[in-house]
């Protein structure tokens, strides 16, 4: 059996699609067929989406921002937390904490982490990430 070939086929067949849809029998679907209702993803799958994702979102944090690739690792990490979970537009709002970290004042930018309505949002991974940030 030639998997290759069947993959070309039940994409033909099948269609693909990268957005979340409905089958004609009502089922949440993706990709080619992937009946999300009844099968879900893998944890594998999960973690290489999450893997992607987070090199997508590190792309476009140090793209909007060049300065974070000299910022120490625990700064890094936690504005790529809040990217993740904010979206880019998000993170770029908070324009106070980004301006403290690239001036390395990350005592402050703590502060001005936790003094936001995400902070009360997120609560205990806002006091993680703001604790990172602290301790750079």
């Amino acid at each position: 059996m030639n998997i290759e070939r069947v993959a070309e086929q039940l994409v033909v067949d099948e269609g693909l699609r990268l957005k979340p849809y409905r089958c004609p029998a009502g089922k949440l679907t993706i990709g080619v067929g992937r009946n999300l209702d009844d099968r879900g993803i893998t944890h594998e799958e999960a973690l290489l989406l999450l893997r992607n994702d987070i090199r997508d979102f590190w792309g476009a944090l140090c793209a909007a921002r060049p300065w974070i690739l000299c910022a120490p690792a625990p700064v890094q990490e936690a504005l790529l937390n809040m990217c993740f979970n904010l979206g880019l537009a998000g993170l770029l709002g908070f324009t106070r904490t980004l301006a403290l970290l690239e001036a390395g004042r990350h005592a402050e930018a703590a502060d001005a982490m936790l003094a936001s309505k995400w902070a009360r949002q997120v609560g205990g991974r806002a006091e993680r990430l703001a604790h990172m940030v602290r301790r750079a």
